[in-house]
């Protein structure tokens, strides 16, 4: 599969809510309680995505979507870190990398990463760094397969009324 990358528009707003929820309920389950997982409201997942859309375009952030035969099948949304111990100025984050359960494995994942690191590098920043769920072993794997490394950054949360524990990755942009 060789996927078409492309900037998200506004009219990808509800699409973008239903990968979001197909790939959510594919990669946490075993990691959120399952009632969590089949309460996730498409609605509203879109009413933010809308919003996230309506704004205008920057070069420091964005979402890109990738297409198989003109359908999406994936997102990726970076923007400047909103980490308090970083400087936003030269370091981004990849905020959200997902893909429909279906293109697992196929690149696409890649192909997003690939155009988000470019287009982080192309904004100025120096470096990347992203959260992932300590227990999501399939991102953990892809993610230090593409050169991403644990920076020992850790977040524990409750605030969906159960313990999620998040691990931040770093990557140089240098050579994206």
């Amino acid at each position: 599969m060789s996927p078409r990358v492309r900037r998200a528009v506004p009219r990808d707003a509800a699409i973008l809510a239903a990968v979001q929820n197909a790939s959510w309920k594919a990669a946490f389950t075993g990691l959120m309680p399952d009632d969590h997982l089949a309460g996730l409201d498409v609605a509203a997942f879109r009413a933010t995505w809308e919003e996230c859309l309506a704004g205008p375009v920057r070069p420091s952030s964005g979402i890109l979507v990738a297409e198989d035969d003109a359908q999406v099948v994936g997102y990726a949304r970076y923007y400047a870190t909103d980490d308090a111990d970083d400087d936003p100025a030269r370091v981004g984050m990849l905020g959200s990398l997902y893909t429909l359960p279906a293109v697992w494995g196929t690149g696409v994942g890649k192909a997003l990463m690939t155009e988000v690191l470019g287009a982080l590098a192309s904004a100025g920043y120096a470096e990347s760094t992203l959260w992932v769920l300590e227990g999501n072993d399939r991102a953990r794997n892809f993610y230090r397969r593409h050169g991403w490394s644990e920076d020992g950054g850790r977040e524990e949360s409750r605030d969906d009324g159960f313990l999620i524990t998040k691990l931040r990755y770093r990557l140089s942009l240098s050579g994206a």
